[in-house]
């Protein structure tokens, strides 16, 4: 059995795709982190960590990084996962 994914995402309350990123997650049983961007230390932090401050942002394994709207997303992240289940 593979190790537990790491997904930290970075959000903000009126982002309609953090929404919809957080609900796809819950949807595929993928627990995850969750960072609130409206805080000015958490933006700093995003910024610093992935070069953009835009919502939503996910990390996977602390290598991976998606942002951009949630459709876009989605693509890589399950492309990511598919790659993990056959490993």
């Amino acid at each position: 059995m593979s190790k537990a994914l790491h997904i930290e995402i970075y959000t903000t309350v009126t982002c309609p795709d953090c929404l919809a990123l957080k609900r796809w997650l819950n949807t595929q049983n993928l627990p995850f982190i969750e960072h609130d961007l409206s805080k000015p230390e958490i933006a700093e932090e995003a910024k610093r960590r992935t070069g953009v401050r835009v919502a939503p942002i996910t990390i996977i394994d602390g290598k991976f990084i998606f942002f951009g709207t949630f459709a876009m997303q989605r693509s890589g992240i399950e492309a990511l996962l598919d790659l993990r289940k056959s490993a």
